[in-house]
């Protein structure tokens, strides 16, 4: 069984900037292999093979030192699984067609192995030893680990773990009854007893207050650092 944890990450100054070139180093990989895949596609009306970019990368390397020396090498490897999925997705009526990525919004990477916790830190290849806040134990086996950056500067980890056995707890013979609505947001009944959890309507609490932030971005000149701060409010 896979189980998927989400904590919030604080990174130090310096391992900001490890993470924007690991980043970017993605980011750039991404882009040449679709662009790869999308000219293959036109010369020839096949699909360009995982094995095929995959397999520059040790070339890109040579040619792109950056490549090495920004980034862990199982992070670009993962870029080249993930661009294959997103095609076969997109083949297969699952998916819209894979775009490329911008600096402008959210970043992320993916660490198949050698990420663990220590303590209250995560401990990433290349980046070292990040201040993370955990909510929970990390059950099991860490399977991945993806780090990702918010538009609005905010770092998160999503560590996917495999778990022995089940989670899932046996009810005996009770059906249980779950009615959502607007009023109350669900409504519980066992058969016995009925369990009622109020709508915490955040959106209603709040879109005044959004709807003048949002008049006051659109005010600010497209482009400039003014606009991009207010941004991340």
């Amino acid at each position: 069984m896979l189980k998927a944890v989400k904590v919030r990450l604080y990174p130090t100054p310096e391992q900001e900037l490890a993470l924007a070139k690991s980043f970017g180093c993605a980011r750039w990989y991404w882009n040449f292999a679709l662009n790869a895949c999308i000219q293959h596609y036109q010369e020839t009306g096949n699909s360009l093979k995982l094995a095929t970019y995959k397999g520059m990368l040790p070339q890109l390397k040579k040619d792109y030192p950056w490549l090495k020396e920004d980034c862990y090498s199982s992070v670009l490897q993962c870029v080249a699984i993930n661009l294959d999925r997103a095609y076969k997705n997109f083949f297969e009526g699952r998916a819209k067609f894979p775009k490329f990525k911008s600096k402008h919004h959210k970043q992320s990477i993916q660490y198949p192995q050698s990420v663990t916790v220590n303590g209250e830190s995560l401990k990433v290849p290349k980046i070292g030893e990040i201040k993370a806040v955990f909510h929970r134990e990390i059950p099991g086996t860490i399977k991945t680990v993806t780090i990702s950056k918010t538009p609005t500067n905010k770092y998160f980890a999503s560590i996917l773990c495999e778990i022995e056995g089940s989670e899932v707890k046996e009810l005996g013979d009770k059906i249980m009854g779950i009615d959502l609505g607007l009023k109350d947001f669900a409504i519980v009944h066992d058969g016995e007893n009925v369990t009622k959890y109020s709508n915490p309507k955040h959106f209603k609490r709040h879109q005044k207050n959004l709807a003048r932030k949002q008049k006051k971005l659109s005010r600010k000149t497209k482009g400039s650092k003014s606009r991009a701060e207010f941004k991340k409010l």
